[in-house]
């Protein structure tokens, strides 16, 4: 069965090169030209992933309104912005909102598929039934169950997103070694500038913060990288 794209787009021109190119990739695709009208349908029936627009008609930032809605309903859907909005700023709010991907339109249609794909990929895992013995890595307080793409924090579940599950295990595999950016990337299996990187292990800081005021694992070597704390190693 094809998987479902959501395009949600307020310019019909350009939603119907989007949705051209996708289905010309054996994906079924469904168009929304605003927030309301796509939440309606998310309701209805979730894609299997999402590619939003940040401007919506009116609404300047309804993009960025709708992912949060969308994130709240679905924690793990991936969620792509696809817009012509690359301001720095509004690349970390998309990211920081919980996207797991902020692309341009400039993107050639070739490089958009192959961000998806590593998406739906990864996300493949989750509906795979679940092994007798799946494999865990245990640090301390923090347990990830790695077939299951599911992380937990004293013994309460993490709500991640793609992007952000496979840098915490990244970094947690490597305890008190640090992780540079690229190899952030590379595990993550997407391609992120250094202030995206940033914005992602912020966002993933502040989850665990939700659940433990006191987590401070994940450290800042400046000018380096990250580390997840040696303490729990």
């Amino acid at each position: 069965m094809a998987r479902t794209i959501a395009i949600v787009e307020d310019e019909p021109a350009i939603a119907a090169n989007y949705r051209d190119a996708f289905e010309r990739y054996g994906f079924s695709v469904r168009c929304y030209s605003d927030r309301e009208s796509a939440m309606a349908g998310f309701r209805l029936a979730l894609p299997d992933l999402a590619v939003i627009d940040v401007g919506l008609g009116d609404e300047m930032e309804g993009g960025f309104d709708l992912c949060r809605e969308l994130r709240s309903m679905a924690p793990q859907l991936p969620i792509v912005f696809l817009t012509a909005r690359g301001d720095e700023l509004d690349v970390i709010s998309g990211l920081r909102l919980g996207a797991d991907d902020y692309l341009t339109k400039d993107i050639s249609i070739a490089h958009m598929m192959a961000r998806v794909h590593a998406l739906l990929r990864r996300m493949e895992r989750i509906s795979q039934p679940q092994a007798e013995a799946d494999e865990t890595l245990e640090r301390g307080d923090l347990a990830i169950n790695v077939d299951r793409m599911l992380v937990t924090w004293k013994g309460q579940p993490l709500d991640l997103t793609v992007t952000e599950f496979w840098i915490v295990h990244c970094l947690a595999h490597y305890p008190g070694q640090v992780r540079n950016r690229q190899q952030l990337m590379d595990a993550a299996r997407t391609v992120l500038d250094n202030n995206t990187i940033t914005s992602h292990i912020k966002r993933i800081r502040r989850k665990f913060q939700s659940l433990d005021d006191g987590f401070n694992e994940i450290e800042t070597a400046y000018g380096m990288g990250y580390r997840w704390s040696s303490r729990t190693g």
